[in-house]
């Protein structure tokens, strides 16, 4: 029989907000907090004492791992339209190379310290590896029909596929979603409204750039000669006068838990309508991806402000230098110092993991939960905790 594993630091920290001192954590083989139990109750040679404090495993709400064979092939800065452009013309490689791109990527994941990822799909590429990965998967396969009622039913039949063959076993789960208020018709966003569980998370981008509220404000911008360019010029949209995110939210429905991704041009009016709309909404952050692609960051306090259940991702590797949350959180706390430690570590911990319905195993240190174990060497200073310089490492 294979004997607890017991660790402890000079804190812990839980993941909901809550700090723990002179505590050890009794694991078993498979992962599981056994018991929290006080320091003194058992003889220190048989415990394994860390430096700095520790934490749960992170949770990464947002990465299209089926693009990872894209890293350094797309120049940053180019705004999100150009940059849609340079991902089409990078879709069509050697499948070699992008299933090692994949595996790769995964492992880049566990190794800092990432325990659970709400993934995009649009192509079958990742099912595999997601079968066998350490990592829980929330799979969306992600559908747009360029606002065209006339080809909803053509990609329905086309995503379909990608939906039936993705991981669904162990703790992966898949839900068929929208991609973005600007790809998405009303008949297909009636479609996946029908077509969804009511217990599944549904994902959409958000207000990436400034002119999606372009497009549907006052029907002109950047989008309508990206339509163009395609060969799909966009006669008449559905809804005007109205921000992206009023199209989006009255074609969803208000009982699903909903994650709006980036956010970057998201105002304050917007987060109260949405809000408004369900308590069920979060907010899910790429600070990276956001300097990568338009070379700016949301307005966090808007956030904070309005009590916001926010969660963070990593975008792809075709818009990131790497895929790990804590350099996120090291970016947030780097250009947007208000936002304390603490709040970050929420964002990307029990937020995330709720977001995902992984929060009964993942996103905090409880008795009974999986939640991955995780090292940060530094000591703890509350909210005050500078981590630009710091390693993080995996414990279990």
């Amino acid at each position: 029989m294979i004997e607890n594993r017991k660790i402890s630091a000079p804190f812990i920290l839980v993941g909901n907000g809550d700090k723990l001192e002179s505590k050890v954590l009794v694991i078993d083989e498979s992962g599981l907090i056994v018991s929290l139990d006080n320091l003194k109750d058992h003889d220190h040679a048989s415990v394994q004492m860390l430096d700095g404090f520790i934490i749960p495993g992170l949770i990464n709400t947002h990465c299209h791992l089926e693009l990872s064979h894209m890293k350094s092939k797309i120049p940053s800065g180019t705004g999100l339209i150009n940059f849609i452009s340079h991902v089409v013309k990078f879709r069509d490689i050697e499948q070699q190379i992008i299933d090692e791109a994949i595996v790769a990527a995964d492992r880049e994941m566990f190794d800092n310290g990432i325990q659970a990822v709400g993934d995009i799909c649009n192509k079958i590429d990742t099912a595999a590896q997601k079968e066998i990965s350490p990592i829980a998967y929330y799979s969306f396969v992600e559908m747009f029909d360029f606002l065209n009622p006339a080809m909803t039913q053509q990609f329905v039949n086309q995503y379909q596929e990608v939906y039936d063959k993705q991981a669904s076993s162990g703790n992966n789960k898949k839900t068929m979603v929208p991609h973005a208020p600007y790809s998405v018709s009303q008949e297909l966003f009636d479609y996946l409204s029908e077509n969804t569980k009511a217990n599944e998370t549904v994902s959409i981008h958000n207000q990436e750039t400034a002119a999606e509220d372009e497009l549907f404000l006052h029907n002109s911008g950047k989008f309508l000669d990206f339509y163009e360019g395609i060969g799909m010029p966009l006669k008449d949209l559905p809804t005007k006068g109205v921000h992206s995110i009023i199209y989006a939210l009255a074609n969803m429905d208000p009982r699903r838990k909903t994650l709006l991704v980036h956010n970057t041009m998201t105002r304050a009016k917007d987060i109260e309508d949405a809000n408004d709309w369900s308590n069920l909404v979060y907010w899910a952050t790429c600070p990276n991806a956001n300097l990568y692609i338009e070379n700016r960051l949301p307005d966090y306090q808007l956030f904070i402000d309005k009590q916001c259940k926010m969660t963070i991702g990593t975008d792809s590797l075709s818009s990131n230098w790497q895929l790990s949350i804590w350099e996120e959180m090291k970016t947030i706390s780097k250009y947007k110092s208000y936002v304390d430690f603490d709040t970050l570590l929420k964002w990307a911990t029990i937020n995330g993991a709720e977001a995902l319905s992984y929060h009964d195993e993942l996103g905090s240190i409880e008795v009974g939960k999986r939640p991955g174990i995780l090292n940060v060497h530094t000591d703890y200073l509350g909210n005050k905790t500078n981590i630009q310089n710091v390693k993080l490492s995996r414990v279990l």
